[in-house]
């Protein structure tokens, strides 16, 4: 087993949506890799409302809400993380935005990567997300992974990426996995 742990963060929970098909290749691929374990954290199995904790997360713990804690405890388990975000109106899903949201020091001085789909590739989507990861002291990796409706999907349903996205995995992952062991130093 691997010293560290990476999660895939599925960042859409909308009825029919296509992250599913896009976390569950990322999580494929990373099954063959041996420098980490990854782990898929849907968040359709964490419940946020609108972030309702009185006090901000910059300003520290303890959280109120149960739910809060719980996913606070979740996203604590993990050195790094893959977001896998659709782009919604040029931005990410606010599904993601809020869960981001509700946390801070879990995020802090730990890696992360992303992966995008939309009809442009959601690149717009990571490039918001990347702003909000620089606030959080959550270090992103330069590699990303965008994968197109027009060219990725069928039907704009059904994914179907080609082969040149396994490369681009591939070094997303080594970044990834090389940031996350180097700043696991920072946080001991």
């Amino acid at each position: 087993m691997s010293e560290l742990k990476i999660a895939i963060i599925l960042g859409s929970t909308r009825p029919g949506r296509n992250g599913k098909a896009v976390a569950d290749w990322v999580l494929d691929r990373a099954g063959a890799r041996t420098a980490a374990e990854y782990e898929l954290v849907d968040l359709a199995d964490y419940p946020l409302p609108l972030l309702d904790e009185p006090v901000p997360p910059s300003r520290g713990r303890p959280y109120r809400n149960d739910h809060t804690r719980a996913w606070a405890a979740k996203i604590a388990e993990f050195d790094g993380y893959v977001f896998v975000t659709p782009e919604y109106n040029h931005s990410t899903s606010g599904v993601l935005k809020n869960a981001i949201d509700y946390l801070h020091r879990e995020w802090a001085d730990k890696a992360a990567a992303f992966v995008s789909y939309g009809t442009l590739g959601g690149t717009r989507a990571v490039e918001h997300l990347r702003a909000i990861a620089s606030e959080l002291r959550l270090a992103h990796v330069r590699q990303q992974l965008s994968f197109s409706m027009f060219t990725d999907f069928e039907d704009f349903s059904l994914f179907k990426p080609g082969a040149q996205h396994d490369t681009a995995a591939t070094a997303l992952f080594d970044q990834l996995e090389s940031w996350t062991r180097a700043l696991r130093t920072v946080r001991t």
